[in-house]
């Protein structure tokens, strides 16, 4: 398929996105519109809604290159994911917060806790926190859907990842949620759709069973030179088999990766408010099934297939895949188009679009909200209560900030800074949503105590403890001449989820026992 054919086919979808973006921007008249689709989201919708958000460019591109680098180790992940993302996210988080966020009438995460402790500093302090820190998210994303277009149109990557930005910018400006609700219901079936295809497709292209496909790749472990020195030294044993415990692949994998995302995937504030965007708790039961479904069939495919990538470069080029693709970030890109039918890798093309593009739209949607209607509701003094002109330019601000921050990643970044988000949400936002759920005795002060516990503790472990990011932001080294403060092993490997997370926990037991209970909140259903 020459680039013309692409090229149509691109512009195609791009107008059908462009006419679900105009048709949320002409049912959408007021603020709350505009933030909740006024509450009352078919349940259908907001479960792909989900999913589509859930499942970015950076699952697909980026996780598929840690699959192909790392293994099927990576699969405990996707079963986390279905299990703490959809089960207990849906059954145990959604159903109250869908109550009290009605109650309160919340319409963005940060409100739904500045309501709940009646707290201004919380409400401006989490949204503070989803403004400045979500764009480093925001930027793996485009990244991952910039290196496919790439791949497939043979551009300069800085052409992509302008047109792509500008393309989500125009939606998610006019549109709002309503105008991101419809486009991620369409981009989660051509997902979902073409994983589908996928697995079963590249079988074919092997020309093995499930079976034979799985046993050759477990043997591929045991040819001579098939895993890189540089793997082995880290404890890699193969692509079937999880690193040795307590080795440094077994920490990237386990503590950053797995424990990082599927924890993480919890506290996530573009998830968190569609939970608010339904009337009713059944609705939300209703979505649990879709949304397992999602999740199995395309990130579960996507782990797999990656994984067995290795199989396929070893019988093309004699070599795995990590050595076939020096950067992990366009292994699936090239696998794509090397092993598939070019018309799939056209319908490829469009998955990874809509992955990145429903994540982005609900990125930036989250990140305007929390800009223009948590911190700064009214920019200019004429504005009343339901304009949406504060959010607006948030999202534009917003769209830029991701935009920079692009340029400066690293090859190899986007699951790791996918993870790396998710794990600093966890452990600043987990212990305060949790327990405006289910704890009565928690206090404002065991919120606050909470909130900056967390990501204090996460911010200095990734500048200062763990070498991943301290390393690479390298004030460490300029402060002490050394890459982290404690040069000790396992402690500079250990992502700072494993012990962030536990001490917001402890903050917000401990100083909530000790302060003034000012109001009992509202039991469960």
């Amino acid at each position: 398929m020459n680039t013309l054919q692409l090229g149509i086919i691109v512009i195609v979808y791009m107008f059908i996105v462009a006419w679900l973006g105009y048709l949320g921007y002409k049912r959408t008249k007021n603020a709350n519109d505009y933030l909740l689709a006024g509450r009352r989201v078919n349940p259908v919708i907001m479960a792909l809604s989900y999913g589509a958000t859930f499942i970015s460019a950076s699952a697909i591109v980026g996780f598929g290159g840690v699959a192909a680098t790392f293994g099927m180790g990576i699969q405990w992940l996707c079963l986390l994911n279905m299990f703490t993302g959809v089960v207990i996210a849906f059954i145990f988080f959604g159903k109250r917060t869908r109550k009290l966020g009605s109650r309160y009438n919340a319409r963005t995460f940060p409100q739904f806790l500045g309501l709940h402790y009646r707290s201004r500093a919380v409400q401006v302090l989490v949204a503070t926190v989803i403004f400045v820190g979500m764009p480093l998210y925001a930027a793996v994303v485009m990244k991952g859907g910039a290196v496919f277009i790439e791949q497939m149109f043979h551009i300069d990557l800085h052409l992509a990842l302008l047109i792509f930005t500008l393309i989500v910018a125009a939606y998610v400006i006019t549109g709002g949620i309503k105008g991101v609700l419809y486009t991620d219901a369409l981009q989660a079936v051509i997902m979902f759709a073409c994983m589908l295809f996928l697995l079963f497709g590249f079988y074919r292209v092997l020309g093995m069973g499930f079976t034979e496909a799985n046993r050759e790749l477990t043997d591929l472990a045991d040819l001579a030179q098939s895993v890189p020195e540089r793997f082995q030294a880290l404890g890699h044993q193969g692509w079937t088999r999880m690193p040795v415990a307590g080795s440094p692949q077994w920490y990237t994998l386990v503590t950053s990766l797995i424990l990082g995302v599927g924890i993480g995937c919890l506290a996530q504030p573009q998830l968190v408010v569609r939970f608010m965007m339904v009337d009713s708790a059944k609705q939300l039961n209703r979505g649990v099934l879709i949304g397992c479904v999602f999740l199995i069939i395309t990130v579960g495919t996507i782990y797999h297939v990656g994984a067995l990538s290795n199989l396929f470069f070893y019988k093309t080029q004699g070599v795995v895949a990590s050595e076939a693709v020096g950067d992990m970030d366009k292994i699936i890109p090239l696998l794509i188009n090397q092993s598939m039918p070019q018309w799939f890798g056209a319908f490829f093309m469009l998955c990874i679009l809509s992955a990145s593009m429903s994540t982005l739209s609900a990125q930036f949607h989250t990140m305007g909200a929390a800009f223009g209607s948590d911190v700064f509701p009214k920019l200019r003094p004429s504005q009343h209560a339901h304009s949406t002109f504060s959010i607006r330019v948030g999202v534009l601000i917003s769209i830029l900030l991701s935009y920079i921050i692009c340029y400066t990643l690293s090859a190899g970044i986007i699951a790791r800074g996918t993870a790396l988000f998710m794990g600093v949400c966890a452990a600043t936002f987990l212990p305060a949503y949790f327990c405006s759920l289910y704890w009565k005795r928690v206090t404002r002060q065991g919120a606050l105590a909470s909130l900056g516990v967390g990501l204090g503790v996460s911010l200095f472990a990734m500048l200062f403890i763990h070498r991943a990011e301290a390393k690479a932001v390298g004030l460490c080294h300029w402060l002490t001449g050394r890459d982290v403060l404690v040069d000790v092993y396992p402690w500079y490997a250990v992502d700072p989820i494993l012990y962030a997370l536990p001490l917001s926990v402890l903050a917000i037991v401990v100083v909530s026992l000790l302060t003034k209970q000012e109001r009992a909140e509202i039991s469960s259903e």
